[in-house]
């Protein structure tokens, strides 16, 4: 799922629990809610690693991820095959996601090397 369905399908959710009153004059604009988006990737990481740990964040609630392609130019037998892992979630959200997230990175990061940050 890209990034535009995902806010298409939250804006839709958002009209659908809306209620609307007839009196008003003008229609309301709604806006899907703030994203918090992190990436980070492990250089030597495998890609079985990399899904375990998609499918990990995956289980606290609300938290999205994915893999991000890799983008180096040679292949390398000791460089992992993923380019990295993106983490989202909404930012209302961030004081009980981002403790669960930082652990499981943590858990990760101390068994296989530490994550580094990428920039979007």
């Amino acid at each position: 799922m890209t990034k535009g369905q995902s806010r298409e399908l939250m804006a839709d959710a958002v009209e659908k629990n809306s209620t609307s009153t007839s009196y008003e004059s003008e229609p309301t604009k709604k806006t899907a809610p703030q994203q918090v988006e992190y990436r980070f990737h492990s250089p030597r990481l495998p890609l079985a690693v990399y899904r375990e740990v998609a499918a990990h964040l995956r289980q606290v609630d609300r938290v999205n991820t994915g893999l991000l392609p890799q983008t180096a130019k040679e292949f390398d037998y000791l460089q992992s095959q993923v380019g990295g892992i993106w983490i989202r979630y909404d930012a209302d959200q961030a004081e009980r996601c981002q403790p669960q997230v930082e652990a499981i990175l943590t858990y990760y990061g101390d068994r296989y090397g530490q994550w580094e940050t990428l920039s979007k």
